[in-house]
Order: C-alpha cells, then structure tokens, then sequence
C-alpha cells in the first residue's frame, strides 16, 4: 500500500488579520509535511477570485501540492475555463471539482446559472478536457445532502465522476469510521479503483459545529453529544475532548486502511497539529 497522505484544508480570509493568521497556521503545519494544501470557495462563490489569488500564493509560498477547489455556482462556462486557465497559469496541476452550495446554504434550492454548468460531473469533464488536471470529487459517507439518504445513487454519481477521469474523492466532514467502511466496499463492489480520502473536522467549538452540521446535513452521533454535554461553554475543555475524539477516529479509519486523512483545519493549526502529534504523523518528511 502507498503511504497513507495527509493534507489540510483554508478557507479563503476575509480581511488582513484572516489572511495574517492563514499563513501562521500553513507555516505550523508545515511540520506535518502536507501531502497537499486545499483551498474552498466561500458559500455561492462568494470568495471566488480570493481563492485563486490564496490558492496561487499558497503554491507559490511552500512550493506544496496545492487543491484549488471550482464549483459550479454562478459561473458560466466560459468563465470556468478562465479560471481553470489562471489555475494553469500558477502551477495548479489539481482541482477539486464540486457543484457547490446555493447562496442559501446546502439546503436552499439550486439556481441554474445560464451558460453554466448544474452538475460536478459536468466540472470534472470540463477540467479533463483542458488537460493537464488530476481531478478529484466530494463523496458523503453520511448521505449527500440532495439525494435524500439514497446510498445507491451517491454511489452512481461517484461511479459516473470517476468514468470521467476524476482519480481521487475527499469526503464532506463525519464521525463514524463504518460509514467510510460502507461507502468504500459499496464503491469497490462496483469495480471503482477511486481512492477515498477520510474528511476530518477537528471539534474546537460546540456550535460551530453545530452550525456546520445542520448546514451540511451530516448527523453528530450521540456518542459526540454526549462528550460535550456540561462543557460547551469551556473552549479548552472542549478542545480537549475534541482532540481526543479526533485521534480515536483517526486511528479507527487507519486501522481500515484509509488513503488519507484530510484535515478541516478552520484556518487554525493548534488542533491538527496535537491530532498529528497524537498519531506520530509529524516530521514525516
């Protein structure tokens, strides 16, 4: 087996002191050896042209792998293979090829953009056919928001996507190591060879993460609940046990033989690091 990657994942800042606390936290992480550096759009697009501009200078600064994610929202096509085109044009050789959120959130009725695309695999063959892109997708072990906990079609979509090129996916944020286990063997059951990395959110904040699993439909297992109740008020004990449940799953998914783990840093390094320290993933080299 290949070595198992680790990578991280930014949010494009918002302002100077955003950006100012993105690239201590990418410096810090340096010590884990990051397999690959990603980068998001913000809800609907919004942060679009910042992506690109951190997704360059992130390139540029570590000389790292860098993910630059493209969605389909509020983009033309024409307008999509401008941005491909800049991604080229700054050494970018990987995309990560999603649909996207509506403005409203996951939840909120999709807009068809006229002369775009409504569909990621749409994006995937539109990446491949500019050449020069490895392209990977999102894959949902808790179910994909739209698809209403229908499994087989998940599976379909992927199945599609991969027929298409894409050679790697990346799973939105979960907690229950057997849903991964389930998505895997139901993909290789269908003759997939598609490398599915484990997506990770580290709990630092209660109703953050609250907030962020009501927005992307994931379940918080009771199991997680539980560990919170009496101490959502109190950042370092809440990160305590965040760090803690975060090495147990971390350590569950290696145990299945994941391909990766992908970290949902939130533009903060300390909790990843601690998980990595946990797991004798620093100075990997």
């Amino acid at each position: 087996m290949e070595r198992m990657t680790v990578s991280v994942e930014f949010f494009p800042p918002k302002d100077d002191a955003g950006e100012a606390r993105l690239w201590e936290a990418s410096s810090a992480l340096e010590s884990i050896s990051p397999d690959f550096i990603s980068v998001t759009y913000g809800a609907g697009g919004s942060t679009r042209d910042r992506t690109i501009q951190i997704t360059k200078e992130i390139t540029k600064r570590t000389g790292r792998s860098t993910v630059a994610h493209l969605t389909c929202v509020g983009s033309t096509k024409d307008e999509l293979i401008q941005i491909l085109d800049q991604y080229k044009n700054a050494g970018i050789k990987t995309i990560l090829a999603l649909r996207g959120d509506p403005v409203g959130g996951p939840t909120a009725n999709w807009v068809t953009t006229p002369g775009g695309f409504d569909y990621s695999d749409q994006l995937v063959e539109l990446a491949i056919s500019q050449g020069g892109f490895e392209v990977g997708v999102a894959a949902f072990p808790d179910g994909h928001p739209a698809s209403g906990g229908n499994i087989t079609k998940d599976i379909d979509v992927l199945i599609r996507k991969e027929q298409l090129g894409a050679t790697f996916a990346t799973t939105q944020f979960f907690f229950e190591s057997s849903k991964w286990q389930t998505l895997v063997t139901k993909l290789a059951a269908r003759g997939s060879k598609l490398p599915v990395i484990a997506g990770i959110l580290p709990i630092t904040n209660v109703k953050q993460l609250q907030r962020m699993a009501e927005l992307n439909g994931t379940p918080i297992p009771e199991i997680i609940s539980k560990a919170f109740t009496g101490i959502a008020d109190d950042p370092e004990s809440v990160r305590k046990v965040g760090i803690e449940l975060a090495t147990k799953f971390c350590e569950e998914l290696i145990a299945l033989k994941v391909p990766g783990l992908h970290f949902y840093t939130m533009n903060n390094s300390l909790a990843t690091l601690e998980i990595c320290n946990n797991l004798g993933l620093t100075n990997r080299g």
